[in-house]
């Protein structure tokens, strides 16, 4: 697969993919989100991979937003139609099978906030920065911050963010919910495949099972998120991994699942 904006790294099982445009505090574009998303389709489709960890190049920025100088010029339709690649793109992330890692080295605004958020895990270092900036230059977010920043901090705490555009710095994004671990820039990385190889140990149908029981039952009532959830658990029990997984408990070993 040609890359000119990514980079692919598959090793342990594990997929890190990074936004490779430094000079452009690596920057959201329409053929960035193209190539995204065929990365994140060969990823799904990949039996060898386990688990993926998003980053950006550089110390400076995760994804420091999309492109102004591209977007200034846009005409509404190609906005709306800029969004929509956005949105498809981040959906396959966020409903992928497998877990995504968002390992976030620095700024992470706008387009990089959300692509953030559209991950399973957030791990951000000392130094990262979180904002939806929209605002500031006269429109809204578009990638799907309206929706996923409010389902994750709260409905008042994610207007605050987005309506006076300001950025918050790690620790702060920490303490209301936005991220899940701040760990020092130099350990960034390897605290993000060391979290993705644990993950990776585990069998795929019950990583892929929990995955839709927590995204799907968000959006349910409480009594409809439950009955999913039950049957999702018997539909479990019809697999071989849960054969193997509670035959390597009674029998005192590590399981090796089939991913079936």
């Amino acid at each position: 697969m040609h890359l000119e904006n990514l980079l692919l790294d598959i090793s342990e099982g594990i997929a890190t993919v990074t936004v490779n445009r430094p000079t452009a505090m690596n920057a959201m574009t329409a053929a960035t989100l193209g190539e995204l998303e065929g990365v994140v389709a060969e990823i799904v489709r990949n039996p060898e991979i386990r688990a993926a960890i998003l980053t950006g190049a550089g110390s400076k920025a995760f994804v420091a937003g999309a492109d102004i100088a591209v977007m200034r010029e846009m005409t509404s339709t190609q906005a709306r139609d800029l969004a929509l690649l956005a949105h498809r793109t981040y959906a396959a992330i966020e409903h992928s099978p497998k877990p995504f890692i968002a390992a976030v080295n620095g700024y992470a605004l706008g387009g990089g906030c959300e692509l953030s958020m559209a991950c399973d895990i957030r791990i951000a270092s000392e130094n990262a920065k979180f904002g939806q900036p929209e605002i500031n230059i006269g429109i809204l977010p578009g990638f799907g911050g309206t929706q996923r920043l409010a389902r994750l901090v709260g409905k008042g705490r994610a207007l605050e963010i987005i309506l006076t555009g300001e950025m918050i710095d790690a620790s702060e994004a920490l303490r209301i919910g936005l991220i899940n671990r701040v760990v020092p820039q130099a350990d960034l990385l390897e605290a993000a495949r060391q979290l993705a190889r644990k993950i990776a140990a585990k069998g795929l149908v019950a990583v892929k099972l929990c995955k839709e029981a927590v995204g799907n039952g968000l959006e349910m009532d409480l009594a409809k998120a439950c009955a999913y959830e039950a049957e999702l658990f018997g539909y479990s029990f019809s697999t071989a991994d849960q054969k193997e997984g509670m035959g390597a408990f009674l029998e005192k070993r590590p399981a090796v699942f089939r991913d079936c």
